[in-house]
């Protein structure tokens, strides 16, 4: 950079676009990057952390690494996918970001997210999950960026999907299009609990009395 204007204006360019696409309980969150200058040959990564409301499947995660189709580590990396919200713990999900084909200093990436069940609530048919907007890391062993527009990250973060030793990234203060994303998640009432456990009851009744019969009709005892 010529001058530290320069370098900070650079600095500032820097761009943060985060999605929640679909609808329902499993969506698809998008991450976009647009750097300030271009980055090319270099890595970028967006580190996210997610609150108990929502999770990234890591045995889906694995597939599709597999397949190529996306690249992250989740930490820690064991998650209990049939927990609800209430009994969850956070997450950290570090994604590794592609550069776009025709744009060196764009740089996007997605992943498979899932909500988790809530608690049922009073006068409230949905639970909101806030999703903070992601730190932007950047690592370069030959950097032509304006070093002083990064600063070392305060965590280290896995170099790669494939390699997870630890690696010296450095973030940036960026401009997010939205500080947050917002994640609607529909939860039972507490007033209709006597209902649904009523109907549950007979539901339960009326199959064991219908699988009775069936056995009693055909005789299958041992």
């Amino acid at each position: 950079c010529v001058t530290s204007d320069v370098c900070w204006a650079a600095c500032w360019d820097t761009t943060v676009t985060q999605e929640l696409l679909k609808e329902g309980f499993h969506r698809d969150l998008l991450v976009k990057v647009e750097l300030g200058e271009d980055a090319g040959g270099c890595a970028v990564a967006a580190r996210t952390h997610l609150p108990p409301g929502i999770y990234v499947d890591p045995y889906e995660l694995a597939t599709l690494q597999q397949q190529n189709l996306t690249k992250a580590v989740l930490i820690p990396d064991v998650t209990d996918v049939e927990a609800p919200e209430y009994l969850a713990t956070a997450l950290v999900l570090v994604l590794y970001l592609e550069v776009e084909p025709q744009c060196s200093h764009c740089f996007r990436a997605a992943v498979p997210v899932h909500a988790r069940y809530h608690r049922p609530t009073e006068g409230s048919q949905h639970a909101l999950v806030v999703l903070e907007s992601p730190e932007v890391l950047f690592c370069c062993c030959h950097s032509h960026l304006a070093v002083e527009c990064w600063e070392p990250a305060e965590v280290e973060a896995p170099c790669s999907a494939e390699n997870l030793g630890p690696c010296q990234w450095h973030s940036t203060t960026h401009r997010p299009a939205q500080e947050q994303s917002m994640l609607e998640v529909p939860v039972g009432l507490r007033e209709h609990s006597s209902l649904v456990c009523a109907l549950t009851l007979l539901t339960t009744l009326l199959c064991a009395s219908l699988i009775l019969a069936a056995t009693c009709r055909h005789r299958h005892f041992s």
